[in-house]
């Protein structure tokens, strides 16, 4: 091992000023250690949606009856509270580890060189989204599960993912000013798919809040709203996206698009079978807790893929930039306004 430098007390006092400045001075990380802490913190979002799921699905949603202790005597959970108690207070400390994901995230993007600015804006996106709906996630246990907090404590939850794969995608990206690999017309199919995916979502959190699975064994109060009926618009809704998905796919193929925006659309359609496949057999099936939460986790990476299709449609070269660059000698698209510039 090489030797240890010395800290002079400036060193300290520069540390505790700024100490994400002062580790940026003394580390440049590789840039794949800056998108794997992107990817890390993409990741635990995922998982702390899951496990939140798995807390709802297991009836432990008050395992701890309070916040943001345990319960009034106890920070952590106690034996008289069984395993409601460990699963709920259990999701309580991957919060932790979602913040030092993040954390790394930040620090990396921070200590990267050239700085990137809007790297690091998107790591700190992601720090104040968590400490909010760490905030909601004890509203939700003060209030009982009101079914209206909890939806919002999962579209809060959707929200990170959002901007964790925004900053993932960044981070395999240059600097320069995005550049459009398909016309007007696709864009707008595209932001028509993120709006409908997006309103798929909110559906969904109405079909949780009206459903059976409240979260507590205990009387727990549901939306008032018919769940059949609120099921059938979400089973719409889906086809709505298939459909989109289908005719983008379509499309691209017909303009002769790049490579990218091609294999991002035929990934999220077959995401999107798939999920619709759980929903239709939990459905039949009487909702059982396995399928509901292998569909929250479908919903997650629906998403995310849904986002994936949107960023494949621009390329942002530069020194740090991952993928070649679209060769520029190609066949004519059918349609400039519909494939854009090449």
């Amino acid at each position: 091992m090489g030797r240890v430098p010395n800290v002079t007390r400036a060193d300290a006092q520069a540390a505790l000023r700024n100490p994400l400045a002062f580790i940026a001075a003394r580390w440049t990380p590789d840039p794949r250690t800056v998108r794997r802490a992107a990817l890390t913190a993409l990741v635990m979002a995922v998982v702390i949606v899951v496990t939140g799921g798995a807390v709802r699905l297991t009836g432990s949603g008050l395992g701890c009856p309070t916040w943001p202790k345990c319960t009034d005597d106890s920070l952590t959970t106690t034996s008289e509270m069984g395993l409601h108690g460990v699963i709920e207070f259990g999701n309580r400390l991957l919060t932790y580890v979602l913040c030092a994901a993040v954390g790394w995230a930040i620090i990396a993007a921070r200590s990267e060189k050239p700085y990137r600015r809007g790297l690091t804006r998107l790591g700190w996106a992601q720090f104040w989204v968590v400490m909010g709906n760490a905030i909601l996630g004890g509203i939700v246990v003060l209030v009982g599960l009101n079914p209206y907090t909890v939806a919002a404590h999962f579209l809060l939850s959707t929200a990170l993912i959002a901007v964790a794969t925004v900053m993932w995608q960044r981070t395999r990206e240059g600097d320069a000013e995005p550049r459009p690999l398909v016309g007007k017309a696709v864009q707008q199919l595209v932001w028509s798919m993120v709006a409908a995916s997006a309103l798929l979502i909110a559906v969904g959190t109405v079909v949780t809040g009206a459903g059976p699975h409240a979260g507590d064994s205990s009387d727990v109060p549901r939306m008032p709203l018919d769940w059949e009926t609120v099921s059938k618009l979400h089973a719409v809704l889906a086809w709505i996206v298939v459909t989109l998905t289908f005719a983008l796919w379509f499309v691209l193929k017909a303009v002769d698009a790049p490579a990218g925006p091609l294999a991002r659309t035929r990934e999220l359609f077959l995401i999107l079978l798939a999920q619709g496949a759980i929903g239709y057999v939990q459905y039949f099936t009487d909702l059982p807790e396995v399928l509901v939460g292998l569909h929250m986790f479908g919903s997650c990476v629906m998403w995310i893929w849904v986002l994936r299709v949107l960023l494949s449609l621009r390329e942002r070269p530069g020194a740090t930039a991952s993928a070649p660059a679209v060769p520029a000698a190609q066949e004519p698209a059918t349609s400039a306004s519909i494939a854009g510039p090449r």
